[in-house]
């Protein structure tokens, strides 16, 4: 039974209607985070399905593109098509300056990494979330505008303000994770969460595909309008019904509080540590972490930016097409990272193997996938259906990555989850702004040749990055974890006092 607002504006209900709906707080905050983290993906990557709307395109010899072995030919009628829509965009920009406008959104969004985990630690991952998601509405809102004024610049610009802001989602996501997700629950929890990045993909490629088709000719800005209401729509919903921690949520019942509580505990969790900096620079597994995810962004980012393009110069789907063919990767990805989260807490709660080592098969299991998927499309032409389903069962095989390489910061360290997520994810973001540019550069003429490079390049980083956490990678918590061990090295910086078994002491 529902009683009065509280003055946040949250609906209050009491502890035993709590109990009574089954329905932990914990998890009520992780599926508001897969929204905010689908909202924010949208808000990305829509840009890429509205590209093909918004340019024009004009191959250089039509004759030749018909002919070329190298080249995909299909019935007249579909070619017609596709030249047909691509010749009434409104902006006549170059490949090159498409790459750029990709890539300009993670120009942005690595600057504002470190930054948005420390302001979670300590403000809270719930204003630093809603931060980042209000950046991102604002700018989706003025996508259009930038772009009609300022043309390419412009749109450049709107692009690294949104990138500036969309910094802050992941280290918020993170924070929240590191103080409502026990370890015996990470796998499933942060399945939840980080799924809402493949929602919102699927979104993004077949909801704005759809959408695009059915708006008249040159009516792509509402695709924009749509989806930053969305963002309104759930900046209002977080500001009512999101909390930082347990600690600060009124209407969490005692049986989860005190559940929490213990975890807490045998976490050392507090509110505001210092940032053991030095250690955290030096931690071999975090630079394992690193290197991996700088492969898997490689491999994904290059599916998603560069993809579109692929579908639609190439193989020659039309844009209502491009966008729902899109999508079955994604919703492949979501549907395996869901399942793949509770195998591995269910694993781990059956201890068939070490943390570490099932943290280690899974993310191997999101690298070899992807691999394999990428590297037999590219030999398989121009057969729509085969190329399509290669990707579709690779690219869905990322999503072992949720419950593995994507909580595996929170193992080493929940107290400065924010900051560990902002360095892994921050530096990993590199490859969003490479991968767009290195396609430019590589494709002319959108010939198979040309492309089956751009993937050969994402199958080689992949698999190298994965090999690098094979050897350095860890799920075991570091002892700079330990606020007091934090303390300890500052209070003593030239020499530390040791017993006789060569511990430092902790007074």
């Amino acid at each position: 039974m529902a009683v009065p607002n509280d003055q946040n504006g949250d609906l209050n209900w009491s502890f035993q209607d709590t109990e009574k709906l089954l329905i932990p707080r914990r998890y009520t905050i992780a599926v508001l985070c897969f929204f905010g983290l689908a909202n924010a993906y949208i808000m990305r990557f829509c840009i890429s399905i509205a590209l093909n709307e918004m340019v024009s395109y004009v191959p250089s010899n039509e004759t030749v593109a018909f002919e070329d072995p190298n080249m995909c030919s299909y019935d007249n009628d579909t070619a017609t098509i596709v030249i047909a829509e691509n010749l009434e965009g409104e902006f006549d920009w170059s490949e090159q300056a498409q790459g750029v406008i990709l890539s300009a959104f993670f120009w942005g969004y690595i600057l504002t990494q470190v930054p948005g985990g420390l302001l979670a630690e300590r403000v809270g991952g719930k204003h630093t979330l809603a931060l980042g998601i209000l950046i991102s509405t604002i700018c989706t809102l003025l996508t259009p505008l930038a772009a009609r004024e300022g043309g390419v610049l412009g749109l450049i610009e709107v692009r690294i303000i949104m990138g500036l802001g969309q910094g802050f989602v992941y280290p918020s996501l993170n924070v929240l994770l590191a103080h409502w997700a026990p370890q015996q629950e990470r796998g499933r929890l942060g399945s939840i969460v980080f799924a809402g990045s493949n929602f919102g993909t699927v979104v993004a490629m077949a909801v704005s595909g759809v959408l695009l088709s059915w708006f008249p000719d040159g009516a792509w800005h509402y695709l924009f309008y749509f989806y930053g209401g969305s963002g309104v729509i759930w900046l209002t919903l977080w500001w009512r019904m999101g909390y930082s921690s347990p600690i600060n949520h009124p209407y969490i019942s005692d049986k989860e509080r005190t559940y929490l509580k213990k975890y807490y505990d045998e976490s050392k969790l507090q509110e505001t540590p210092l940032t053991p900096w030095g250690s955290i620079m030096q931690s071999k597994p975090l630079w394992g972490l690193i290197v991996c995810q700088i492969g898997h962004d490689w491999g994904l980012f290059t599916i998603i930016t560069d993809l579109p393009k692929y579908m639609s110069n190439v193989l020659h789907f039309t844009i209502a097409q491009n966008g729902l063919l899109l999508s079955l990767p994604h919703l492949f990805m979501w549907s395996v990272a869901w399942s793949s989260g509770w195998l591995v807490d269910l694993m781990m709660e059956k201890k068939i193997f070490t943390v570490t080592k099932t943290r280690k098969i899974f993310t191997t299991l999101a690298t070899i996938g992807p691999a394999l998927g990428i590297l037999c499309a590219t030999y398989s032409g121009c057969n729509r259906f085969l190329v399509m389903s290669l990707l579709t069962i690779g690219m869905g095989s990322m999503g072992f990555f949720y419950p593995s390489l994507k909580v595996n910061s929170l193992d080493l360290s929940p107290n400065y989850a924010g900051t560990l997520m902002a360095l892994v994810n921050g530096i990993g973001a590199i490859s969003g702004v490479c991968t767009p540019y290195v396609t430019g550069l590589l494709i002319s003429d959108n010939s198979l040749t040309q492309w089956r490079m751009v993937f050969w390049i994402s199958v080689l980083v992949l698999i190298f990055t994965n090999l690098f956490y094979l050897l350095t990678g860890s799920a075991e918590e570091q002892p700079w974890n330990d606020p007091k061990f934090s303390l300890q090295l500052e209070d003593f910086p030239s020499s530390m006092e040791r017993n006789n078994h060569n511990r430092i002491e902790i007074h």
